[in-house]
């Protein structure tokens, strides 16, 4: 069982994430992460998300007439994205407006009713509690790495503005890398978007490229032996 566990941790945050691997949910990535914070504060909600629909299905997935799943999967993931629409604009509402309808966008984010549809249907709650956090988390990670690289290329900073977007206790975050920079324009732009995910993506086939050489070398090693 552990082991199945440590297998949705790495899926979720490596082997099978959503935008490094299966290059879903592109348009918040792209929309949003101009900057580091954006796409923390974006993951975030998309984890909430995430977690809280794994779970609800998980434990309805008994009673869920499967004619009809598609639609109440929906239905679930849309109340929990308006619940998440009013918290932030309550609570960070900077981060709210800057956001904007992307947060309303999370209902159409086909890699949360893709891991409804495929996991958390299928599995009991707590594997698909795991697989929420994991997957969220893994989500998280690519747009923090996405708005973290064109930030610091397009504007030399890292989460900027991140006490101002997500409380005063993120004001630790804010860094200036390079004093009066003046900027790549073109990374902060859609366009940019689209350059440095071409990046990330290359960057971790040659990462799982190489682990796979050293796997194959150990397993040469083993058997020659």
């Amino acid at each position: 069982m552990s082991h199945d566990y440590l297998r949705l941790t790495r899926d979720g945050l490596w082997d099978n994430n959503i935008v490094f691997a299966q290059a879903l949910g592109l348009c918040p990535l792209l929309a949003v992460t101009g900057t580091a914070s954006n796409g923390l504060g974006m993951g975030l909600a998309s984890t909430a998300v995430f977690v809280v629909a794994g779970v609800l299905i998980s434990a309805l997935r008994s009673i869920i007439s499967p004619q009809v799943r598609i639609p109440i999967f929906v239905l679930i993931i849309a109340a929990l994205v308006t619940l998440v629409d009013m918290a932030m604009n309550a609570w960070v509402h900077d981060l709210h407006k800057v956001l904007g309808l992307f947060i309303p966008l999370i209902v159409t984010n086909c890699a949360i009713l893709g891991r409804a549809e495929a996991f958390a249907s299928r599995n009991p709650v707590l594997p698909a509690l795991v697989d929420g956090v994991m997957m969220g988390l893994g989500f998280t990670l690519a747009l923090v790495l996405l708005g973290a690289s064109r930030e610091m290329i397009g504007s030399g900073t890292l989460f900027a503005d991140a006490a101002l977007l997500l409380g005063n206790w993120a004001s630790f975050l804010e860094l200036t890398l390079i004093p009066d920079y003046k900027g790549f324009l073109l990374i902060i732009l859609p366009p940019g978007g689209f350059i440095v995910l071409a990046f990330l993506l290359a960057g971790k086939r040659l990462l799982d490229r190489a682990r796979a050489e050293r796997r194959a070398v150990r397993v040469q090693a083993v058997t020659s032996n």
